[in-house]
């Protein structure tokens, strides 16, 4: 996340340009002294350098110098930073006027996905069907117990893959086969259909595209610091992101036409297979305000949401489960007491493992998928603590260094599952200590598949196999490093060898 020096330099003194026009122009900013604290901005550029190539960690460090609510200059946006469950629930929770809308970086105005998302459009009467769309035919409890069928056959398909490993004594990539068992679950879910396989190199390409969606969102784009330069898109991002986000649309585009022929020949039957016949139904419905672009727009962001924070969180917590082999141990003996050897892991076993949860619980608090959430912004100048929010500017709430914070919690840089034994805090979006997910209006919808599918694919990975680092490599010395993005991955992939039973 690092700027060429040619680069900012001509972007400085373009800027500088642009400064004095305004200044000589007359036009007035905000008065700062109703902002909350922060770092004094440098001419032009304000902050931006102040963010450096890991934006939540140096947030975190500031905000111990100008508190849980402090402000940034970042070019000519200004943008408030909450590093507090108290001040998280008030921006979140309580107060509409930021918490419904979002700022939406350049990248994702790419084919008009900001018009058409759920996660990115702003509040309208559409949103709000789409949200309901998202709540009873995609996520609901019936629609996923009726579908949980279907991720037990992809459960049993990722164990006969790892079985043929351990009996090779070969090492996995968990992030990958993480990455192709979740794409399956959510497109058998939605599509009655496999995108991943083990054995392909398909998977790679799904895989290569949806990182590179959350890796464009998530880099500092000169546009989104000036938006004075949109239609130029000098760094290149949101054409690079329409490439990216066009190979997606026309994938679903084609999935959308062949069931809509298919419905022509079957009569228009009624009857609904899987949530994209749901959501065609929807959008069949006269007058209907759901259009084939709300849809294909809802597969997307779905899919590679929903697949991106699943599959990078069992990532991170098979790697602090191997950094931790007595927390390891503990979970495989929980395991076994509650589920017998040869007794078929279900999702209905969740509820019956506390101490696996606990550990899902404490992954989250330290490597929360999304480090900085969806920024949100201000509709209207809003106070908060005394402080103004202006209007138009971005919100970001920094739920890492929240769960990193030693006023809420124990020791909170080691890794302790069994604090949350004791503890009745949970992540769906009330205890605002952790809110990997985000909270109110804007939560994401897809909360109850991904508990499901994060729990039951730890579960079935650690039940019949013990696990070790390849090449006698040390616990301690795992690479823990991270990589920003819209979401937060491993740095380094995690390699492990999965040992029979």
């Amino acid at each position: 996340m690092e700027f060429s020096l040619s680069l900012l330099l001509i972007s400085i003194f373009v800027f500088a340009i642009i400064h004095l026009l305004i200044s000589n122009l007359g036009i007035k900013t905000q008065k700062s002294t109703k902002l909350p604290p922060g770092p004094k901005p440098l001419p032009i550029i304000g902050n931006i350098l102040e963010l450096g190539n890991q934006p939540h960690q140096a947030l975190a460090k500031l905000s111990q110098i100008y508190g849980p609510i402090m402000t940034l200059k970042l070019g000519n946006i200004t943008t408030i930073v909450i590093s507090s469950p108290q001040l998280a629930k008030q921006v979140l929770h309580k107060n509409d006027l930021i918490s419904s809308y979002r700022a939406v970086p350049d990248t994702l105005r790419a084919l008009d996905h900001n018009l058409y998302s759920v996660g990115w459009m702003q509040p309208s009467n559409e949103w709000r069907i789409l949200r309901r769309i998202c709540a009873t035919k995609v996520f609901s409890s019936q629609q996923l117990d009726s579908t949980q069928v279907l991720r037990q056959k992809k459960v049993e398909e990722l164990m006969d893959f790892v079985k043929k490993r351990s009996e090779k004594g070969e090492a996995l990539d968990i992030g990958e086969v993480a990455f192709i068992t979740v794409l399956n679950f959510v497109s058998n879910t939605f599509f009655s259909m496999d995108l991943g396989d083990y054995n392909s190199s398909k998977s790679q390409e799904w895989k290569k595209n949806f990182c590179s969606i959350t890796e464009e969102a998530g880099t500092p784009n000169i546009v989104d610091f000036f938006p004075i330069f949109r239609l130029l898109d000098p760094q290149g991002a949101r054409a690079r992101m329409t490439k990216y986000l066009r190979e997606l649309i026309d994938f679903f585009d084609g999935l959308v036409e062949e069931r809509l022929k298919l419905r022509g020949l079957e009569m228009e039957t009624k009857t609904c297979k899987d949530v994209l016949d749901s959501v065609l139904q929807v959008m069949l419905e006269e007058n209907s305000q759901v259009t084939r672009l709300h849809v294909l727009h809802l597969f997307l962001v779905l899919l590679v949401a929903g697949v991106e924070t699943t599959s990078i969180t069992i990532e991170w917590v098979m790697a602090e489960l191997l950094r931790n082999p007595e927390k390891l141990e503990k979970v495989r003996n929980e395991l076994q007491h509650v589920i017998g050897k040869n007794e078929q892991l279900e999702e209905k076993h969740i509820s019956k493992l506390p101490f696996l949860k606990a550990v899902v619980k404490e992954t989250f608090r330290l490597h929360p998928p999304a480090p900085l959430l969806v920024p949100h912004k201000s509709q209207e100048n809003v106070e908060l603590c005394g402080f103004i929010v202006p209007k138009n500017a971005q919100v970001w709430v920094n739920v890492w260094a929240m769960g990193r914070d030693s006023s809420i919690w124990t020791n909170p840089n080691e890794f302790m599952p069994e604090r949350f034994l004791e503890s009745e805090i949970d992540f769906q979006g009330h205890d605002f200590e952790l809110i990997p997910f985000g909270a109110g209006k804007r939560m994401c919808p897809g909360l109850p598949l991904a508990y499901r599918a994060v729990h039951i694919l730890l579960a079935s990975l650690l039940h019949c196999y013990d696990w070790k680092l390849p090449n006698e490599d040390k616990e301690e010395e795992l690479d823990m490093s991270e990589n920003f993005g819209l979401t937060l991955r491993k740095a380094q992939s995690l390699k492990a060898i999965p040992i029979q039973s």
